[in-house]
């Protein structure tokens, strides 16, 4: 499903600010931010480092919460949830991935991915997590043992192994060369298809924005364009 089967929005979020410190060393990281996810739809959030964009996916995985206006995520209000009402909906609905892997390296990849699927009602048994990411055979390996895009494949596992309704990643592809993060990338897009988990990548690399539903594009704080792509590229045909 993408947003050409629309209805509500899975996340909406309405006039977001975000602002630093105060006087002189104000800084205005998100300026009235309208957006809104739709159920299994791929989107990328697209600008240069300094736009808002982890600002943004930061409050909108409930890792942070804005200076004002409004998140909403199905029929909850999560503008001024508490701390506990956040973790709970981080741990109920949301995955998340970022450019470093922050696995633990005294585990191995199927023990990494176990400690999340324990916290879970419904997960994914972990050895199936792994082999949704092409890792099967590599599950009794640890980091140290594993290349950086197994490493981010792991992370994936890890964020998908719970069931998310929403997938969000944080440059996941920012310490890989270009033929590990296509292998990255085609992992995410699999899991956005077979599972369809709603998924939102940020980036400041413009050729992965063609292979999502929705390209988003940020600059100083707001959204500048959000625009559909007729066509969706392959992640392998990617190139940068």
């Amino acid at each position: 499903m993408n947003r050409s089967a629309e209805g509500a929005p899975v996340l909406r979020a309405e006039g977001l600010w975000k602002v630093y410190g105060e006087g002189d060393a104000e800084v205005r990281a998100l300026r009235g931010v309208d957006l809104a996810l739709y159920a299994g739809e791929f989107v990328v959030l697209l600008g240069a480092s300094g736009s808002g964009k982890s600002t943004l996916l930061n409050i909108l995985g409930g890792l942070d919460t804005p200076t004002a206006g409004r998140l909403t995520y199905l029929d909850h209000d999560l503008t001024d949830a508490s701390d506990d009402q956040l973790t709970r909906y981080r741990r109920e609905h949301v995955g998340f991935v970022f450019q470093f892997y922050n696995l633990i390296p005294s585990l191995t990849a199927r023990e990494n991915v176990a400690l999340v699927t324990e916290l879970s009602d419904d997960p994914l048994d972990p050895d199936d997590a792994l082999a949704l990411v092409g890792l099967g055979p590599r599950a009794e390996h640890f980091p140290s043992e594993l290349s950086g895009g197994e490493q981010q494949r792991v992370a994936i596992a890890r964020a998908v192994a719970k069931r998310p309704d929403m997938l969000l990643c944080d440059e996941p592809t920012g310490a890989l060369d270009c033929a590990t993060g296509r292998l990255v990338l085609t992992v995410l897009d699999r899991v956005n298809r077979e599972l369809g988990t709603t998924t939102a990548i940020i980036t400041h690399n413009a050729p992965i924005a063609t292979m999502a539903h929705r390209v988003v594009t940020m600059a100083d704080g707001a959204i500048t364009q959000d625009l559909r792509n007729e066509r969706r590229a392959s992640p392998e045909s990617l190139r940068w």
